[in-house]
């Protein structure tokens, strides 16, 4: 196994790190959230519905956190 020590900023190194956390990484993770939410929701409220609505709630509330970070670092749009 070979491991790249990377500062980051290297464009290349980048791409890389894009391809190798792609979509699946990202579809995993969702999936994975979605199984934890419903561990963690209490037995009367354990539905697809309720599930949902909590994870929306917290994917709204995270990008409106992202917005608010990068406008306050000067990253925003």
């Amino acid at each position: 196994m070979f491991v790249k020590k990377s500062d980051g900023l290297d464009p290349e190194d980048q791409e890389r790190m894009r391809h190798m956390f792609g979509p699946q990484q990202i579809d995993t993770m969702v999936r994975q959230a979605i199984q934890f939410c419903w561990m963690a929701l209490p037995p009367d409220r354990k539905n697809v519905d309720e599930v949902e609505k909590q994870i929306r709630r917290i994917v709204d509330r995270a990008i409106k956190d992202l917005r608010e970070d990068m406008n306050a670092f000067g990253l925003g749009e």
